[in-house]
């Protein structure tokens, strides 16, 4: 059994209010969407207030950006709620509620198990990605493609499956996943 977990963040600019008629559809699905991730397979913990949900937790200068946090037993649990659940339904529909994202809004890493990351720990994550030299022609890998390398490669383990896994070294922060 693995000492560790895996978190993610994932933040978008919605297209208006929660309470707009054009994210009326996305605030209606939240908490059927919510409750599926908690009742799936690896599920650990998600980012959430007293409402359920973390449509009110607004750490960015602009206003409209949602941010969504969780914590997974491992990449495949993940996984499988991300494309193999009815997740993958309202995913599908993300541009009719979000607008599209110039700069990488996923990050992955790796958590002690038990330790649940706080909103700036997250988003500090997703900064040491963003700040990472990329090629002109290659951006972070899509979630997608991950996901496919690592359910190819079974025989390893999680952490050695994992392509651009950056080590830092010990007591400074888990890696971080591009």
């Amino acid at each position: 059994m693995s000492n560790y977990e895996l978190a993610q963040l994932n933040i978008g600019i919605i297209k208006g209010p929660m309470d707009s008629p054009v994210m009326a559809d996305f605030a209606n699905n939240l908490e059927r969407i919510n409750a599926l991730a908690e009742r799936s397979a690896g599920f650990v913990w998600r980012l959430k207030t007293e409402e359920g949900d973390a449509t009110a937790i607004r750490p960015f200068e602009n206003e409209n950006m949602l941010v969504n946090m969780s914590v997974w037993r491992d990449v495949e649990s993940l996984n499988a709620y991300v494309y193999s659940s009815d997740h993958v339904n309202i995913m599908r529909r993300r541009r009719e509620w979000f607008e599209r994202m110039s700069e990488i809004f996923l990050v992955l890493w790796w958590v002690r198990m038990g330790h649940r990351p706080s909103v700036d720990q997250a988003i500090a994550k997703l900064d040491l990605l963003r700040a990472r030299p990329r090629k002109r022609s290659r951006s972070a890998m899509p979630f997608r493609l991950l996901m496919r390398r690592i359910r190819s490669r079974r025989s390893a383990s999680a952490m050695n499956a994992l392509p651009n896994v950056k080590r830092m070294p010990a007591g400074k922060c888990d890696p971080v996943m591009a």
